[in-house]
Order: C-alpha cells, then structure tokens, then sequence
C-alpha cells in the first residue's frame, strides 16, 4: 500500500482513538448507565391498585458509576432523592464489582490515548518494529477493547444478576418495599460499546494497511522454518 494511504489510515485511526478516550471520560462522569422505574409494591399491595392507579406508585430512578437520583412514588406524588455511591452505597452494592468497573474505564481512557498517540507516531514518524511499530498498535488496540468488553460484561451483571436498582430503591426505606418494575441501560453504557467495536475496527484498520496480525506472522516463519528443517 502506498505510504500515503497508510498514513491517511493512521490518522483517521488516531482521531478514533482520541475520540474514544474522551468519550469514554465523559460516560464515566455521567448518570446515564442506567435508567428504570421502580414499583412501590408495598404502597400498591395496601390499596390493591391495578391499572392506571398503579401509575401512582411507580418511580423513576436513574445513575452512573458515581452518584444518581430516584424520584420516590408511593401514591401520595414523587420525591426526589439524590444519592452517591462513594461512600453512602458501598456496604449494599457488590464494590469489588463497581470499583473494578471504575478502574477498567480508567485503563480503557489510558489505552485510548496511549494508542492515539501511537497511531499518529506510526503516521508521521518512522516507526519501528518494536512496541512502537504495528505490534504495538496491535497491543494498544488488543487491550482497549478488552477492557471496553469487560466493562460490559461486569456492569452487566452487576445490574442484572446483583439487582442493583433494587439495592439502591430500598437502601435506609424500612416503611416500603421497592421492586423493579423497567430497567434499561442508558447512553453512557452504548458509548462504551461503540467504543469497544471501534478498537476492534482500528485493529482491522493496521491490518488493511498492510501488516499482518503478530500471531499469524510469527506462525508463518514457523512453517517456513520447520519446511527449511525437512530438507535437511
């Protein structure tokens, strides 16, 4: 491939790291991972309300990986609560989970950028074959997405298996019983998989660019040397 699409590639590849890393910095930040509406069971059970009076107990709630807020309906209007993870939420949530999520964010912005810069070392300088080079890109882009998977998948599970809106509705509410009554992840969540998919396609950008994955490369010259081994 000409150097000058290669270096066309590199960039727009380094601009879709950069992008990735503050998109990423800005899903952290916000109160968009999850949005739901809970359902005073307690409330409705007392006035066995059905239908459209059952609108009067259920609530809205929604947060982030940092702090959030609920709006309270148990048939007498909404009360909004705010509420922070750090440090009002640690002794109902499953923190090792949370705080991993936190921390591989923080590795995914890391690994964004160092990959950006990378990208456009690759672009305008003169790389070479060391972590610097495609095999470095390569790594860069490997790690990123790994990390943008597992944030998915712990988040995921944190919310679903854990039932964590419902930790947070009942949390210091000894008069009622919250339970689930939608739950859906919200835009700060979708980033990270954009995010995810767009390392994945920067790997196949090094790739289109003409350098083969290291794996398949190293396995090549294996072949070729155990073939030179049989002659002798």
């Amino acid at each position: 491939m000409p150097a000058q699409q290669k270096k066309i590639i590199f960039c727009v590849a380094g601009v879709l790291s950069l992008a990735c890393a503050l998109g990423t910095a800005a899903a952290l930040g916000m109160q968009l991972w999850v949005t739901g509406t809970m359902l005073c069971k307690t409330g409705a059970l007392l006035v066995n309300a059905t239908g459209q009076e059952l609108e009067k107990f259920i609530g809205e709630i929604r947060y982030g990986l940092f702090y959030g807020e609920r709006v309270r309906q148990c048939g007498l209007g909404g009360r909004p609560l705010q509420f922070s993870f750090f440090p009002d939420l640690l002794k109902i949530i499953p923190a090792s989970i949370h705080v991993s999520v936190i921390l591989f964010c923080t590795v995914l912005i890391i690994f964004a950028l160092v990959g950006a810069g990378f990208f456009m070392f690759n672009a305008f300088g003169s790389p070479y074959e060391t972590l610097h080079g495609p095999v470095g890109l390569y790594l860069w882009s490997f790690v990123a997405c790994s990390c943008g998977c597992l944030i998915m998948i712990l988040f995921s599970s944190e919310v679903k298996l854990h039932h964590l809106s419902e930790k947070i509705s009942n949390f210091k509410d000894r008069s009622f019983t919250f339970k689930t009554h939608s739950e859906q992840f919200a835009n700060s969540f979708w980033i990270i998989l954009v995010c995810s998919l767009v390392h994945f396609l920067n790997a196949l950008l090094i790739r289109f660019a003409g350098f083969e994955f290291p794996f398949s490369k190293s396995k090549d010259s294996g072949t070729a040397t155990g073939a030179v081994d049989l002659m002798y």
